[in-house]
């Protein structure tokens, strides 16, 4: 029985035979995890304020004075769109196992004639397959550092008359959202997706997608992607040659400034917290646009509420304001319990270990945050924040 399965065990590390039976036993395991502790939601932090009882903005909101980059905020000069545009669609390619952020970059800088694949993403963005997330500050970060003709903008807070203008001007757009997964694959359910939108048809009412997951030109109308959108703060990201620079930010306007941008998506998260108080999604946007001007505690209320209301078990696989604010509001204990909630569904998750690491550090619990430090390294060894945690930890602080 040993020497069958040391035999089995040896067979599995071909890379033929992991290439094609890793994903599928990470899926039969997170099936299983799900019959262990069902639930589609994570858990609600012990506690949490009502969201009737939540008043985190004063009536007038301050906005920014002076911009990161004065050059970077052109006037925005409103010219009419077209009623359709329909870009060049780049050569497709269908995803890898967890992999529509590298598979979908790829397809964003062949339209500009790059030339490699995904893999060449993954291998510096995720070297391990099984993890299931790649950020945009990540995807920005491989355009700037590899395609140096090339640089790429992100933003939140989009809306679709900005995506068409974006097209409109011959810049295709990456954007995140949602989509449902069959139960086959780790159980099912609602996860995240990023496409690339290279046209649009108001006649239709639609914008064309390149689907690494369902397909190329694929049609979705514009209410179902601003309702898949949103749970991503309605984040997009534009690349474009270096020379296109001014262009890309005259047709942003305000939005080209980061503070500018942030303020417009916490003032739109508001109205809509404002219009829907028991949306999740408009909670968490909040939080996490609170979160980027350091306003922890309304933004940990913002999260709890969320939280109370109901957001998918994958959610923090993806999203990381909950960790930050609570960390700065030391709540170590919710953090640890919404870390240890994504990771037994989701055992690969670099970023839930790395802040449930320092959660465990903040309680005096050194070895086990190096632990996760470790662990967090080992899934990503390019993952600046776990190797400067790592050191951290075995320095002493």
């Amino acid at each position: 029985m040993l020497i069958a399965g040391i035999g089995v065990w040896l067979v599995y590390q071909l890379p033929p035979v992991q290439q094609r039976l890793e994903w599928r036993l990470d899926a039969a395991g997170g099936i299983v995890r799900g019959w262990i502790r069902p639930g589609d939601t994570l858990p609600t932090p012990v506690g949490v304020a009502a969201a009737a009882d939540f008043t985190p903005w004063p009536t007038a909101t301050p906005r920014p004075t002076g911009t990161a980059d004065p050059q970077a905020v052109p006037t925005l000069i409103p010219t009419p769109l077209p009623a359709a545009v329909s870009l060049p669609a780049p050569a497709w390619e269908k995803q890898d196992w967890n992999n529509c952020g590298p598979a979908t970059l790829a397809l964003a800088l062949r339209y500009y004639g790059w030339e490699g694949d995904q893999h060449d993403i993954s291998d510096l963005l995720k070297p391990d397959r099984g993890d299931k997330n790649v950020n945009p500050e990540e995807m920005a970060y491989y355009v700037r550092t590899r395609a140096g003709w090339l640089d790429a903008q992100y933003r939140v807070g989009g809306d679709l008359e900005t995506l068409k203008r974006l097209l409109a001007a011959g810049f295709p757009v990456v954007i995140e959202k949602s989509l449902i997964l069959p139960e086959s694959e780790g159980g099912g359910g609602w996860a995240a997706h990023y496409v690339l939108l290279t046209g649009y048809d108001d006649a239709a009412g639609t914008f064309t997608t390149q689907d690494t997951y369902h397909g190329a030109d694929v049609p979705v109308s514009y209410a179902e992607l601003d309702e898949r959108w949103r749970a991503f703060n309605r984040v997009y990201m534009i690349i474009y040659a270096v020379e296109q620079a001014e262009s890309v930010f005259r047709l942003l306007g305000d939005d080209a400034d980061p503070d500018l941008n942030r303020q417009n998506a916490l003032e739109i998260s508001q109205t809509e917290v404002a219009e829907s108080s028991d949306d999740a999604y408009a909670w968490f946007n909040l939080g996490s646009n609170l979160v980027y001007f350091e306003r922890y505690g309304e933004a940990a209320r913002a999260f709890d509420t969320a939280l109370s209301l109901g957001l998918p078990w994958r959610f923090t696989r993806y999203q990381f304001g909950p960790y930050i604010a609570y960390f700065h509001q030391g709540r170590f204990d919710d953090m640890i319990e919404l870390a240890d909630a994504t990771l037994f569904r989701t055992q690969k998750a670099e970023e839930s270990l790395l802040w449930r690491g320092w959660a465990r550090y903040r309680l005096g619990r050194v070895g086990d945050a190096l632990q996760d430090f470790q662990a967090a390294l080992a899934i990503n060894p390019n993952y600046l924040d776990a190797q400067y945690a790592v050191d951290y930890a075995l320095g002493g602080g």
